[in-house]
């Protein structure tokens, strides 16, 4: 008969219902105020496990509802160190297997949030808090690999002679916005380019002066979010049926999350437009010095003036004449052929297993299961690749 410690980590909800104690809670149960003191002291920046944001898309998005947080609070305290949204190994990737996965938000990146001041502490409480729910292994995926999220971690792992495993990464865009942005920008795309840009849009100018606009305030997000949702669905996304606003689900989340982020001053929408139309447009979060390019919206009728790229030069100064900004993820793809020439910066994202208890060999069945979860996954996408050929 499995415990029920067990049973959290194969079906977190399950296990809720039958021990309110349990190790796992319902996020929408976490102090809210306690989250926000959290993520205002991180040790690292994550916009997208801010609370209005996952708590949005935890209530509401398509397939990402319902996920459990773990927790780790301060001994003397009991203030809430850190926190990691996080589903089954089942529900993930359909293993049946006890390991618990960070859930993932709308947004690349699942950094957990860690108390920078107990950073120690709190990946190890974290780490205990994932043993006492009865997981063999933490997954945690789309994690900043030299951030200082898993720094913590690693080091709490050493201490323990416990070694993480990483599974895949890859390398990303970013943005240094602590530079100047017309010197970065000439240096990043050079003289012919940016001549080349400068055409477009004088050719984007006969339709009416150019202007980029930056919507912050509540009362201004909500018409900008409307601008931003048709944009995204006039183009490729819309005819693929994934715009956000083509499923109830995500269309309230995006609805709830982006005004209740600007209420604190922690998202911006971005539009370019020449005279009174809206050419392209930019969903922007905010979290301490860090912003987050979330996702882009063109109007595909001007395409060979590439609206995408002249939002973005506009984005890159705009963040770089930002005094509280010193970086910017761009959350995108490896080898995004837009944002790469512009954002010059890198940085490493990928899947880790940690492994709870030294020497656990359910901890080497999880790690096998998933290396061949993976194969199988590339080894079909390769087979769809040449079909399509």
């Amino acid at each position: 008969m499995i415990d029920i410690a067990h049973q959290a980590a194969i079906n977190p909800a399950s296990a809720t219902d039958a021990a309110p104690a349990c190790t796992l809670v319902p996020l929408a149960s976490v102090d809210i105020g306690q989250w926000r003191a959290l993520a205002q002291q991180a040790v690292e920046p994550n916009g997208y496990y801010l609370p209005a944001w996952e708590l949005a898309v935890s209530a509401t998005a398509q397939g990402r509802t319902d996920a459990m947080a773990l927790r780790a609070f301060n001994a003397s305290s009991k203030r809430l160190i850190g926190l990691m949204p996080v589903i089954s190994l089942w529900r993930a990737s359909k293993i049946p297997l006890p390991a618990l996965v960070s859930a993932h938000p709308y947004g690349t990146l699942c950094s957990p949030l860690i108390d920078r001041v107990s950073s120690i502490e709190a990946a190890a409480r974290l780490l205990q808090r994932a043993r006492d729910a009865g997981a063999h292994a933490l997954i945690l995926r789309d994690v900043a690999l030299d951030g200082a999220a898993m720094t913590s971690l690693n080091d709490v792992l050493a201490r323990t002679g416990l070694k993480p495993r990483v599974l895949s990464s890859y390398v990303r865009a970013a943005l240094d916005a602590r530079q100047d942005g017309e010197t970065l920008l000439r240096e990043a795309l050079g003289a012919r380019k940016l001549k080349e840009l400068r055409r477009q849009r004088h050719r984007l100018e006969e339709l009416g002066p150019v202007v980029f606009e930056v919507a912050r305030r509540p009362d201004e997000i909500g018409p900008a979010l409307e601008t931003f949702l048709q944009l995204e669905t006039s183009g490729w996304k819309g005819k693929r049926g994934t715009a956000l606003v083509q499923n109830a689900g995500d269309a309230t989340f995006i609805r709830r999350a982006v005004p209740e982020l600007a209420e604190t001053a922690q998202c911006e929408i971005v539009c370019l437009r020449a005279g009174t139309t809206p050419v392209a447009a930019g969903i922007v979060l905010r979290h301490q010095d860090r912003a987050f390019f979330f996702k882009l919206g063109i109007d595909e009728r001007f395409a060979k003036y590439s609206p995408g790229v002249q939002l973005t030069i506009e984005l890159t100064r705009h963040l770089c004449a930002d005094p509280a900004i010193a970086s910017a993820d761009s959350t995108a793809n490896a080898d995004h052929p837009m944002i790469n020439p512009i954002w010059r910066g890198r940085f490493a994202i990928g899947d880790v297993l940690i492994p709870l208890r030294r020497n656990d060999p359910v901890a080497v069945i999880i790690h096998a299961a998933l290396v061949a979860r993976g194969v199988a996954y590339e080894a079909a996408r390769r087979a769809v690749r040449l079909l399509r050929k």
